[in-house]
């Protein structure tokens, strides 16, 4: 039997917990696997100088969950050393609730947290989004006379800015004594995150006249900030600010104001800060270009996106499956449906959205048999079908008329896929109905839905009225939509059309009163295409 490293030297119990902080520093499992067993042959006491949990946090440390739950499991009495690695690994691995039963289980054992526990369960409360778990921690906190840590203090903020508490993440921000540039920097995002632009400068302001100097992390959130606002001014002196001050931007700072531009649909903006990119030696990433790439689709540009695709070949971007995504996406609404199978095919390695937006992308331009093909395909190999996936499919059924195929997926995606029916799966069969013909049956399946009806429903119903010459279910419907919170315009203007089209003025002024009370507004109409050489 082949002997350990550790087998022929007599370690005393001290030096092997010396060795496990040693591989939980280090996070070498093997080595720490080699110690363990080392000190299960010796024989030695395992409480003595905690090696129980020094072994605990060893295994943790390094990613192996099942070894250290199987050792701290045989702990009687586990310490905090111990059970904070168990909250922070389970945290860590995105298992919130076991990381939050970790920190039960301290309470109820009576130890003592320290400012690490805290720290480390609020980030599990902001996985859960759990903003009244936030507050009863909050509360231990207060209690433990931890508030004035700046971890424990930072940790609290995010939680409340992120669930959308910017009362109470104030209230933590203003009794700190001892603010870092974390804090700063995680309430100058939360104020943006809920449009209060005035109050994240005003920050910003502050926190440098209070000797606080910003870190790139900081820059990147006030720049991104008023991007995706479309504050395109504020962002660009921003940015030249950033530079003025000595403070370089790095990639982060580019990807942050190119996707902002991006999001707030500033195309020109985004593109000329891609090419800035690109001049100032900046290599993009992938997340550079998943950002970029939308901005192609809402030009309807083919030649920029295939330029940006030959770029990311040359400069050697690694095409993954959420670029491939991007890059489908682009192409589908560019119309370059070769491109997009093209790359589809490309990558080894395809997520459940990759093959999502494939699907998609033959259902939007009436190419029904291939989207079908594929979507058998995707069951055949194994990938789990999502939300997503199923709204696709309907979608293409109902663009060709595929009635049975689609109210046969309907009816089967609980049993079959373990999926309930959203208001987007809803909106995609009475669609499928109304193009169809089958009102009565579109009526019915609208009168018998578990949620509210939505503006895409309201329009797919109207129209099909519309178009069918239905009145009768139209008028039966009429009040029901009249009476909801409708934002766009689209199903109040269908119906004062239909009204229109048969003399009933009077109700096509109640329509119109109720938008104008509502103050729903239609845009006037526009088009926008690329002119081919």
């Amino acid at each position: 039997m082949k002997r350990t490293y550790f087998s022929s030297f007599n370690l005393s119990p001290e030096q092997f917990a010396l060795c496990l902080n040693k591989c939980l520093k280090g996070k070498a499992l093997r080595q720490g696997k080699q110690v363990h067993a080392v000190l299960l042959g010796t024989g030695i006491d395992m409480t003595v100088w905690s090696l129980n949990s020094k072994l605990v946090g060893m295994y943790a440390s390094c990613g192996d969950m099942r070894s250290a739950k199987t050792v701290f499991d045989k702990i009687q009495k586990p310490n905090v050393f111990a059970l904070n690695w168990m909250v922070f690994a389970s945290a860590f691995n995105g298992n919130y609730e076991e990381a939050v039963g970790y920190f039960s289980l301290m309470q109820e054992l009576g130890i003592t947290g320290n400012k690490f526990s805290f720290s480390i369960v609020l980030k599990a409360c902001l996985g859960l989004m759990e903003l009244n778990m936030g507050k009863q921690v909050h509360a231990m906190v207060y209690k433990m006379g931890f508030e004035n840590d700046a971890s424990v203090g930072n940790a609290m903020i995010d939680v409340y800015c992120k669930c959308g508490s910017m009362c109470y993440a104030r209230k933590v921000f203003d009794k700190m004594t001892k603010r870092d540039v974390a804090c700063w920097t995680s309430m100058i995002s939360g104020y943006f995150s809920v449009g209060n632009t005035e109050l994240a400068v005003v920050l910003f302001e502050r926190m440098k006249s209070e000797g606080v100097e910003p870190n790139e992390f900081t820059w990147n959130a006030m720049i991104v900030g008023f991007a995706r606002c479309g504050d395109t001014n504020g962002a660009f002196l921003l940015f030249s600010r950033m530079r003025r001050e000595g403070c370089v931007p790095d990639l982060v700072a580019w990807n942050a104001i190119i996707s902002g531009f991006a999001q707030s649909q500033h195309t020109s903006e985004a593109l000329e800060m891609f090419r800035d990119m690109i001049i100032s030696g900046i290599k993009p990433n992938q997340v550079t270009i998943t950002g970029l790439l939308p901005v192609c689709g809402l030009m309807g540009s083919i030649h920029t996106g295939l330029g940006i695709h030959g770029l990311i070949f040359r400069m050697g971007v690694d095409i993954n499956a959420f670029v491939a995504c991007a890059l489908v996406d682009m192409y589908s609404k560019c119309g370059g449906l070769k491109n997009a199978r093209r790359v589809f095919d490309g990558v080894r390695k395809k997520n459940v959205p990759l093959w999502n937006v494939m699907i998609g992308c033959y259902g939007k331009h009436g190419i029904v048999d291939s989207s079908l093909q594929l979507f058998e395909r995707m069951e055949e190999e194994g990938m789990q079908v999502n939300e997503v996936t199923l709204v696709c499919v309907l979608s293409a059924c109902s663009h060709s008329g595929l009635i049975e195929r689609g109210l046969k997926i309907f009816s089967s995606m609980k049993e079959r896929y373990g999926i309930e029916a959203t208001k987007e799966h809803y909106a995609c069969v009475v669609d499928l109905l109304c193009r169809s013909g089958k009102m009565e049956e579109a009526y019915e399946v609208v009168k018998g839905m578990p949620m509210e009806i939505t503006e895409s429903i309201a329009v797919a119903f109207f129209s099909g009225c519309k178009i069918h010459g239905r009145r009768d279910l139209a008028k039966l419907m009429a009040d029901n939509i009249l009476k909801m919170e409708l934002k766009r315009p689209g199903g109040f203007v269908t119906l004062s059309n239909i009204f229109a089209a048969y003399g009933e003025w009077e109700e096509v002024q109640s329509v119109r009163k109720v938008m104008k009370e509502k103050q729903v507004h239609k845009s006037p109409g526009f088009s926008w295409f690329e002119k081919r050489d």
